[in-house]
């Protein structure tokens, strides 16, 4: 249960004000740490660590399987119909194993130059689902994906804030 009698609601408003200037952030950390190691039971204390859970925020492991440790040389423009990406291609193996896809904004290629690898190229358009092809002709690897015109337009209400 949570101690609500130690906050000042009922005091007035000075009293309130006096508290919020004479308190010490230190002292807040302190107290909300004891809070918490007080609410999770001995169970619970084990399993999660609130320091080591804020660490994988707003980081991206570079050496995690889903990404290759050296990047493919790309590519990426747009035409006024279409998205072209061009990818360096040295080893005629890699045509036999790569996988492309795509979604409305992202060329995914995997299995090259290894098997576990994947790389992701974001696109500078949203592009369609269908009609996109791909070709390879002196060792460099085209694709070719139409772009999607979305026509639909939302308005925003702009309100002023007294």
């Amino acid at each position: 249960m949570f101690p609500w009698n130690l906050f000042p609601f009922g005091k007035e408003q000075n009293d309130m004000k006096k508290w919020m200037q004479q308190m010490n952030p230190q002292e807040i950390e302190k107290y909300v740490q004891s809070m918490m190691g007080n609410m999770f039971s001995d169970q619970m204390k084990g399993t999660m660590n609130p320091q080591d859970f804020m660490k994988g925020f707003g980081q991206h492991s570079k050496n995690s399987p889903n990404h290759s440790i050296t990047p493919l040389h790309s590519e990426v423009f747009e035409t006024h119909d279409f998205v072209f990406v061009r990818v360096s291609v040295k080893e005629d193996e890699w045509l036999k194993r790569l996988k492309l896809y795509h979604t409305s904004n992202q060329l995914i290629i995997e299995h090259i130059p290894a098997m576990e690898d994947k790389h992701t190229i974001t696109l500078p358009a949203v592009v369609k689902k269908k009609g996109s092809t791909a070709y390879c002709k002196d060792g460099t690897l085209e694709v070719k994906i139409p772009k999607n015109i979305d026509m639909q337009f939302s308005e925003i209400d702009v309100t002023e804030i007294y």
